[in-house]
């Protein structure tokens, strides 16, 4: 069997870890997992880097 190898975390995983922290979900997410959201708490996060992506390109 082969091993797998652990994940490179992108730019945009480290934002939606540091969101979920902000939010209060992470020992959620860590104890059940990401498919563990709801849509609304799902849809929270993908908001909020949406909005911080759009202010880092404004500068």
């Amino acid at each position: 069997m082969s091993e797998k190898k652990p994940k490179v975390l992108t730019e945009n995983d480290l934002m939606k870890l540091e969101i979920a922290e902000e939010l209060g979900l992470m020992d959620k997410v860590k104890a059940t997992g990401w498919k563990s959201l709801t849509a609304k708490e799902s849809g929270r996060i993908g908001g909020i880097m949406t909005k911080r992506k759009k202010e880092a390109k404004r500068g």
